[in-house]
């Protein structure tokens, strides 16, 4: 039985993640875990989770409007791909048996902390990539598969998908990490937002959890933009990555002993 102490901690939770979320990235490593413990399902836990940092998409999205123009080309034939992505992972975790999803949760955890663990070299992979090439729009029918592939992971669960598609659009297309960090952001966020409209349909989320996740998450975010200059990005990713891993051995085990 959810309590009002659990509703809090929840919040709390959120709250941290958008601090995390602004400044390193991974905040779905501490609220969707936390989701778990204060006794929700997975499956539930996932979509309110889902459903309440949605809006911090659109934030990142407005915050880097100018590395968009010229784009235009690129978000007509990309956000349709994102959109769809999106709604298939969305179908796919619903009617999925939630012992499947329990099973898988481990690994995705673990999945995600890898990724936040490698997401700067990913960076300056593309810095590297792009440093002597020239922007234009060839690759774009080359990335849309892949692309699609990830927003269908976004729908189901999300987490580590932003580290995905910045590394598909550095390999595809050839353009500045600023623009396609921006296009990224776009993407992400039609994908997430997707996912989360088919949700409202689902019966599964748990509303007074998600809504006041939506506030903590919204005040982390912005608590997180003025420390931004003060806190040690570098520090606090790995010390997410430390807790995801350490988080994901320990549902692992809880799994095995089921089994």
């Amino acid at each position: 039985m959810l309590t009002g102490s659990g509703i809090a901690i929840a919040g709390l939770a959120a709250f941290g993640a958008g601090i995390i979320n602004a400044l390193a990235g991974g905040g779905t490593l501490i609220s969707f875990p936390t989701l778990i413990a204060i006794g929700i399902p997975e499956v539930s836990a996932n979509i309110t989770n889902t459903v309440a940092l949605c809006p911090g998409y659109l934030g990142g999205a407005i915050a880097q409007k100018e590395d968009l123009k010229g784009q235009k080309q690129r978000l007509r034939f990309l956000l349709p791909v994102g959109i769809l992505g999106g709604i298939a992972g969305a179908i796919l975790l619903i009617f999925i048996t939630a012992q499947v999803f329990r099973v898988l949760v481990p690994f995705l955890i673990i999945f995600v902390s890898i990724l936040l663990a490698v997401q700067e070299s990913v960076k300056e992979w593309i810095r590297k990539f792009s440093r002597n090439r020239r922007a234009d729009n060839d690759g774009i029918g080359k990335a849309a598969l892949p692309v699609g592939l990830t927003a269908v992971y976004g729908g189901y669960f999300g987490a580590g998908q932003s580290v995905i598609v910045l590394s598909l659009l550095g390999l595809f297309l050839d353009d500045t990490l600023n623009r396609l960090n921006a296009l990224k952001q776009c993407i992400t966020l039609c994908s997430n937002v997707a996912a989360a409209v088919f949700f409202l349909f689902s019966g599964l989320i748990i509303w007074p959890v998600a809504l006041v996740m939506a506030i903590g998450a919204l005040a982390g975010g912005a608590v997180g933009g003025k420390f931004a200059g003060r806190i040690n990005p570098t520090q606090l990713r790995w010390t997410v990555v430390v807790i995801g891993f350490v988080i994901g051995i320990i549902l692992l085990v809880n799994v095995v002993h089921q089994v």
